[in-house]
Parts: C-alpha cells; structure tokens; sequence
C-alpha cells in the first residue's frame, strides 16, 4: 500500500535539490566559518549568500537576517530579549500562538513579572484589532505584541501591515510567527513595520535544525546564547553550514515556483473541501480554513461530524499520515487551545477535528483515498454506536 502524507504543516519532506546542496557542502565546505584560512571563508560565503537571499525575499537588509536552529528558538529568543534587554513589562497575544510563544510568554510573565493580556478570538478565530488598539492605549508601560502571521491549526490569517501600523502607532514591539507562512507568501518587511518574525526551513521542504529570526536593526535586540561574535553577537555558536545552505536551496526553489505551488496547492484543498462537503455528511471546516482567500492554502481544518479520538491512529493504520493538530501537541490528552477557542462545549463533546495540510506533492488522488478511509471509519464508527443503542 502506497503511504499517503498529508501533514506538511508539522514537516514537509526534503526536495531532491536540498539533499544534494546539503551533500555537497559536508563533503566539501567543512570549514569553520570563523577561520580566517580558505576553509573557513568558504564556508563563510557560503552563509553569506544564503543571508542575502532571505534579505532580498523580505526586502530588508542582510544584517537583519539571524541564522537559528529553527522557529522555536528564533521565537524564544525574540519575546525573552525583549523582556531581558529591551525593558517590555507587558506582551500582548492571543490564546491561540504555538506552543513556542505561548509557553515562553508564561516563562517571562513568572519569571520577570511580566503582564500578559490576552486578547480572544472569535469563534472564527479571528483577532479584534480594534480590541487590539484599545488595550494598546491602557497603559504606558513598554509592550510587545505577538500575534502569529498564520495559524498553523485553522490556517488564518493576520493582516500583518495594519497590526504593525497599530504598533508602531502606539510605540508597541511587534514580533509575529512566520513559520507556517515563510517562503509560502509573499512577503516584504520595507511595507510592513514589524520588528521581529521567525523561519522554520522544514516548513518549506529544507531541512529540520535550520531556521532564521528577522531582527530589525533598530530594534537594539540582544542575543540569548552568548559565547562567540557569530550572527552579529545575537546567537553564538558554530553556525550550520549544510542546514543554512538546505534551507537557501529550499527558499530559492521556493520562490522560484511559488505560483506554480500556490495554484496548485489551492486547487488540491479546494477538491478536499468539495469532496469532504459530498462526502462526509454533517462535516464542518474550523475557523477560516475552508476560506481561501482569509486562510492559509497549506492547512485545512476539519470537523468531523463523530467523537472519535483514535481517527489519527486509523488512517494511519491505512497508510494515511494526518495530524488532528499541531505536531508540538501530539500525544496530549487534552483538546488543544485553538479548538478548545473555535468550538463550543457541544462539538468538543461530540466531534472531531482534523488537520489536512498540503504541499505541491499532494494529489487529488491522495484526497480521494482520503475521503474514502473516512467514509469506512464513519460507517464503522455509525454501526457500532448503533449497537450500543440497541443493546
């Protein structure tokens, strides 16, 4: 039976192209790229180039370009020097951030005091930038606002020009997660006067280790990891050749084919959304997922009209790799706070959510032989339910 992978928003799979960039550079650009002989300044040219690359997808300059291992730590290391070296004595967020910001947010308001104010979606999963403005004005003290570029459970998305008007209106900090959105949309930091986003290479087929924090220059932002003058003295540390090359590769075909993906992707979850409706009786979609033009075209969120907790385990038996939310979540027992936001008591009780992302390897087919393993587990699940009643 051919494997089906449908959970590009928690990883994708490495283009052909990267692995064998990557290959090439720990075959022979081994250098340090600290050293100052050939070796190392190779090496070092080699970062250099990838730097540029990602400074000219934003439209920033190179110098604002941090290599990091991944989102996470780029996210970690924005909220908590911001709390530590730039003074900010309030975060405003939302309950629904990955885990990444989320927790660290937490860490800073136990740790250092720091307050925190929430502000909670609609049941669409949408931000009130009025609500947004109105808290900004409540008080005096420095803020910093995270909010996420695009949800990676229900796909919304934030209008990042008008949040970083609102900020730098109300001389706010604004840090928004990119992860899910980088290298999938476009994206220019010269019209958007944010002050910090995050890059994860294995959201866009580059490797896993790899990523970037955007730290805009005037910002003043100071490193966590200390230890070496690398990455501009923000992030110490021997910088990973063959994961920044992987990640350059996976930006450069990335962009080079973005529309051809993006038509292509929104054709494949369209055909998803059509067939589940046909399909599947009495199924929803989650927040604005199923809105192709207020939704991210990578992640579709569905609601399946049965409690069933073991769905990502069957269609895995049926050689279906699917994810019933963030990856970062797997294993909990607990619905995660994005549904717990979206969904009333009623459907937490008696539905299930489901998370279908796509990339450009994702095939018709595939949502076929998708729909068609719900449809089995439906029937089984409706039989069974049956036999209860009845007994």
């Amino acid at each position: 039976m051919d494997k089906i992978y449908l959970d590009n928003a928690a990883t994708t799979p490495l283009s052909e192209e990267v692995i064998d960039a990557m290959v090439g550079v720990m075959k022979v650009n081994f250098g340090n790229p600290s050293s100052t002989h050939t070796f190392g300044q190779e090496a070092k040219v080699l970062i250099e180039n990838v730097r540029r690359e990602a400074a000219d997808y934003l439209h920033v300059s190179p110098a604002e370009i941090i290599f990091t291992s991944c989102g996470t730590e780029s996210n970690n290391m924005i909220i908590k020097s911001c709390v530590n070296h730039l003074g900010v004595e309030r975060i405003i967020t939302s309950p629904i951030e990955h885990k990444c910001v989320a927790e660290t947010v937490l860490d800073m308001k136990k740790r250092r005091g720091v307050e925190v104010v929430y502000l909670r979606p609609n049941k669409k999963g949408d931000i009130d930038l009025a609500k947004l403005e109105e808290v900004l004005k409540t008080s005096d003290k420095k803020t910093l606002v995270s909010l996420m570029h695009a949800n990676n459970e229900i796909g919304n998305l934030l209008d990042l020009k008008k949040v970083a008007a609102i900020c730098k209106e109300n001389n706010a900090l604004f840090h928004s997660d990119t992860v899910q959105s980088m290298a999938h949309l476009e994206m220019d930091f010269s019209e958007i006067p944010l002050d910090f986003a995050s890059c994860s290479a294995h959201k866009f087929h580059g490797p896993k280790g790899s990523g970037f924090a955007f730290v805009r220059k005037s910002s003043g932002l100071k490193g966590i990891i200390t230890g070496g003058p690398q990455e501009r003295s923000l992030r110490a540390g021997t910088e990973n050749v063959c994961g920044i090359v992987g990640l350059g590769k996976a930006l450069e075909l990335s962009l080079k084919n973005m529309e051809e993906y993006t038509s292509h992707i929104e054709e494949v979850k369209q055909y998803a959304i059509d067939r589940l409706s046909a399909e599947i009786g009495g199924v929803k979609f989650n927040g604005r997922s199923a809105e192709l033009d207020k939704s991210l075209y990578t992640v579709l969120s569905v609601l399946l009209p049965f409690k069933d907790p073991m769905i990502g385990l069957k269609l895995d038996m049926k050689g279906i790799a699917i994810s019933q939310g963030s990856a970062c979540s797997s294993g909990a027992t607990h619905p995660s706070m994005v549904m717990m936001t979206v969904l009333d008591e009623e459907e937490m009780e008696h539905t299930t959510p489901l998370r279908v992302s796509f990339s450009h390897l994702t095939t018709k087919a595939e949502i076929d032989r998708l729909v068609e393993a719900l449809k089995e587990i439906a029937v089984t699940f409706s039989i069974e339910k049956t036999d209860v009643e009845n007994r």
